[in-house]
């Protein structure tokens, strides 16, 4: 009788509906910058088992991830170019075996991933900044900003989660939007983009200024926010490695607020911070790297008070964007969406234990303070 018992409380265990945890299978589709990133936090989630990660390339990036635990898959034609290395199979079929793939492939790979791989096999995908959610090639109907839409990620098959420029919009916008609403006439926004990532080596970092004529960060951001909202944008890109600087004119029907009333709009945002007596940006990332934050990352809109000013009816907001890193949490945050369809304030903690942004916070705060 106690024999036929625990059969069938292993059979109920085996089944999840006995255990605690409902774990889900993961695969990170690409090592490179964001994907590297995602797969080493989200070990840490025990809601999740890494399933793997995929690479398409047989660099230095699969030595890192091996060294790391993970298992490597690669495209099944790309084999032999992996032979070095100690490959647990292709990607073609250990998506079938996941139950959610977060594709940070290289830029323009998720379409083609999408149709391949995704779809025949009716798997659900998170997609990166830089594909398109319009036109032949979309990858999802949806970019993702937890600030804005995080309900609306609840069984979604496809998702984008916005890059970093778009990402870092919605949490400087919607509070703005929640606030103010009508009182603003127009956002002017000149986005003054970092080159290339940190440990993106290949990519030469040229002397030269270089703009876009129709960027397609204005269409993200009102994709999610609303085609209502009246914002116009201007990206440059510029020579360095070191986040991008976000320069934001808000322009109110009548009188704007002070400069403290905008900072202090911010004190309570998650992912914001208020610094201050910074002179660029490298001084933030050089205190995160000091400070053994994680890839040097702060995950983090930085806005800087001190350069924050009022002119008659326009608010000049300036604020640096953590370029890579501010995307991961929410990634991670979307993750949960798809997955768990959990309430929003029950994520944004688990998010908190995996990333301790608030801890991050609160270094930054007493380090550039008045």
């Amino acid at each position: 009788m106690i024999q036929r018992y625990l059969v069938l409380v292993q059979e109920y265990l085996n089944k999840g509906q006995f255990s605690h945890k409902n774990v889900k299978r993961v695969f990170v589709n690409g090592y490179g910058s964001i994907g590297s990133r995602i797969a080493q936090f989200i070990a840490d989630d025990s809601d999740i088992e890494v399933a793997g990660v995929g690479k398409y390339s047989p660099d230095e990036k699969v030595k890192d991830a091996l060294s790391r635990g993970f298992k490597v898959y690669v495209p099944k034609n790309k084999l032999d170019a992996f032979k070095n290395f100690k490959i647990a199979g292709n990607i073609e079929d250990i998506v079938q075996e996941c139950d959610l793939v977060i594709d940070a492939s290289p830029g323009g790979s998720g379409y083609a991933n999408k149709k391949m791989l995704y779809e025949p096999n009716n798997m659900r995908a998170i997609f990166q900044g830089g594909e398109k959610i319009t036109g032949d090639k979309a990858v999802a109907a949806l970019i993702f900003n937890s600030r804005v839409n995080y309900e609306k990620a609840f069984d979604k098959q496809f998702v984008m989660q916005g890059s970093c420029n778009v990402t870092g919009m919605g949490r400087i916008l919607q509070p703005l939007k929640e606030k103010y609403g009508k009182k603003i006439k127009r956002f002017d926004a000149t986005l003054l983009r970092r080159w290339a990532d940190l440990e993106d080596l290949k990519t030469e970092v040229k002397d030269s200024i270089e703009w876009a004529q129709k960027p397609h960060h204005g269409e993200d951001v009102k994709s999610y926010m609303g085609t209502d909202v009246p914002l116009f944008i201007r990206a440059f890109k510029v020579p360095t490695r070191q986040m991008h600087v976000h320069l934001m004119d808000i322009r109110f029907d009548g009188s704007a607020p002070s400069a403290s009333e905008i900072i202090d709009l911010y004190k309570k945002e998650y992912g914001v911070v208020t610094v201050f007596g910074v002179k660029g940006t490298k001084e933030i990332r050089d205190f995160a790297e000091s400070t053994k934050f994680s890839f040097k990352d702060t995950n983090m809109i930085h806005i800087h008070a001190d350069i924050t000013e009022v002119q008659d009816d326009v608010v000049k907001l300036t604020y640096s964007d953590d370029q890579t890193g501010i995307v991961v949490p929410e990634n991670h945050l979307l993750m949960q969406s798809m997955l768990f369809k959990r309430k929003k304030e029950d994520a944004f903690k688990h998010t908190e234990e995996l990333f301790h942004m608030e801890e991050k916070k609160r270094l930054l705060e007493e380090h550039f303070k008045k």
